[in-house]
């Protein structure tokens, strides 16, 4: 059974910084390129970065580059989100998700499998 499950999620001041963690179990995580979305109160979900298979291609969403980074560890099975300079704008719940033998990108129907989520709140 596919799992993604993020963690590292939490209260951070604005100016803050956090990683979050997705660790992939029950797929052939070489394969899948992955993405990380996020999801604030009221609004829709909306692509935050994704990084490609083997790590070369990095798109960001235009709010985000800059200040946060995207990384794999293919022996972990696990990716990351290094999150710098958040901003009370910054607070979502935020998704990782697997795009299987894809590129990744902006586009949520490419992705096949996605995480429960975990909360970021940035206070002002």
């Amino acid at each position: 059974q596919v799992q993604l499950v993020e963690s590292g999620g939490g209260l951070v001041q604005a100016g803050g910084s956090l990683r979050l963690s997705c660790a992939a179990s029950g797929l052939t995580f070489s394969v899948n390129a992955m993405g990380w979305f996020r999801q604030a109160p009221g609004k829709p979900r909306e692509f935050v970065a994704s990084i490609s298979r083997r790590g070369g291609t990095t798109p960001y969403a235009d709010s985000v580059k800059g200040r946060f980074t995207i990384s794999r560890d293919n022996p972990k099975n696990t990716v990351y989100l290094h999150m710098n300079t958040l901003k009370p704008e910054d607070t979502a719940v935020y998704y990782c998700a697997a795009d299987y033998g894809g590129a990744g990108g902006p586009w949520e129907v490419s992705y096949n499998y996605w995480g429960q989520g975990t909360q970021v709140t940035v206070s002002s």
